[in-house]
């Protein structure tokens, strides 16, 4: 179906190994993919085509073309659709180009080396999944691909066959590092989708874990930025209203089939303009605060979820929190704490939350709602949906 300057979009839908090897082979042929969650629902699967219009569907049983497909440009390699945080998920174009240079990138960050072995370990669907793939093909490093989060199966990968590099979601080395894993048997340990928390980065290095926190959008083929630094390739700048604005070839060329939002995503420079608000350490390290439309106004503060999340996980009888505003006639907005507590039969009160961050955390950041969840909802990239806290019926 494609012509001339033009590939064809394959949309796969399979198991995870499965849908790795349609993915090379896809690769190998110069076509682009999209790769669907298996185990979304119907709905979901039709709103993918919907707003990708691939060429063709790529299942179990073969490849199947779709009239209303359209091809990609060339030099396409994948479109991803984002993970809905805001509740628009969009296709975004990523490159070949752009794929070489995170491969090369990454590699320039942790060193290369032949015996290289990821184990992969997140979904294909989604951008942190598929980057790993990318990597790989670009650097010649052996992958071992896992269907699910299994904390033997990941802690034990390095002695079992001898995996060095490893990417995960801060919530799952949390989990490992309390079940004992040996993860400093890794030489890399890629930590994305949320910033680590202070007191797991702690943890983490007192073990000898390698972690290397990135950060990154589905936007810039993943994370582009390690430990606070741009790997190379990569450049970073805060614009207006301290927004991080990511220049380099692993950003991408623009989001499919909607001119308005591509045009949107640029600043009248060629930056992207990421909607998330940072800073520079001393040491000129890049520190994320927070999405620039997450961010609470209480009584006139600008209070960042993020700093308030990260204060509130260090108490004992907290499992995983997260925090949004809601309006408040007094206020303007008031912080609300949705907290999972570590036992559901002695939960923590708001006034023991209260006492435990006034230390930290100065009276317009202070949780003055708790609400008791019993899990937090998160994308398969491990980012909080806040939207899902704020509305229910999101």
């Amino acid at each position: 179906m494609a012509g001339p300057g033009e590939v064809d979009l394959l949309a796969i839908v399979a198991p995870r190994r499965r849908a790795a090897d349609l993915v090379r082979d896809a690769w190998d042929a110069g076509d682009a993919v999209t790769v669907i969650d298996p185990a979304a629902p119907a709905a979901t699967v039709a709103r993918v085509l919907a707003t990708v219009a691939p060429t063709h569907l790529v299942d179990l049983d073969g490849r199947h073309p779709l009239s209303d497909g359209l091809p990609a440009p060339a030099g396409t390699a994948a479109v991803v659709v984002t993970s809905g945080t805001t509740g628009t998920p969009k296709g975004v174009e990523l490159t070949v180009e752009g794929a070489i240079a995170i491969g090369h990138g990454w590699a320039g960050t942790m060193g290369h080396r032949p015996t290289d072995h990821w184990l992969l370990t997140l979904p294909l669907h989604h951008v942190a999944g598929l980057a790993i793939l990318a990597r790989s093909r670009v650097t010649g490093a052996d992958v071992t691909i896992v269907e699910g989060f299994d904390l033997d199966e990941v802690g034990g990968a390095p002695g079992r066959f001898g995996a060095t590099l490893v990417s995960v979601v801060p919530t799952m080395l949390g989990r490992l590092l309390d079940a004992g894993a040996p993860m400093h048997e890794y030489r890399g340990v890629v930590t994305g989708g949320a910033p680590v928390p202070p007191a797991l980065r702690a943890r983490a290095d007192a073990l000898g874990v390698p972690v290397f926190d990135a950060y990154g959008q589905s936007e810039t083929w993943g994370g582009c930025v390690a430990n606070g630094r741009p790997i190379p390739g990569a450049a970073v700048r805060l614009g207006p209203a301290d927004e991080i604005e990511i220049s380099g070839p692993m950003v991408m060329r623009d989001y499919r089939r909607d001119p308005e939002a591509s045009r949107r995503a640029f600043t009248h420079d060629g930056w992207l303009r990421t909607g998330d608000v940072g800073r520079f350490a001393p040491d000129g390290r890049l520190e994320v605060v927070d999405r620039l439309r997450d961010l609470i106004i209480s009584g006139g503060v600008n209070v960042s979820p993020v700093e308030v999340e990260q204060v509130l996980a260090e108490h004992p009888a907290v499992a995983d929190v997260a925090v949004v505003g809601a309006p408040d006639a007094e206020w303007g907005e008031r912080v609300v704490a949705h907290v999972v507590p570590a036992d559901p039969t002695s939960p923590p009160s708001l006034d023991d939350l209260r006492a435990f961050t006034r230390e930290r955390l100065t009276a317009a950041k202070l949780p003055r709602e708790l609400v008791l969840v019993r899990e937090v909802p998160r994308s398969p990239g491990g980012k909080i949906l806040r939207r899902e806290l704020r509305d229910p019926t999101a």
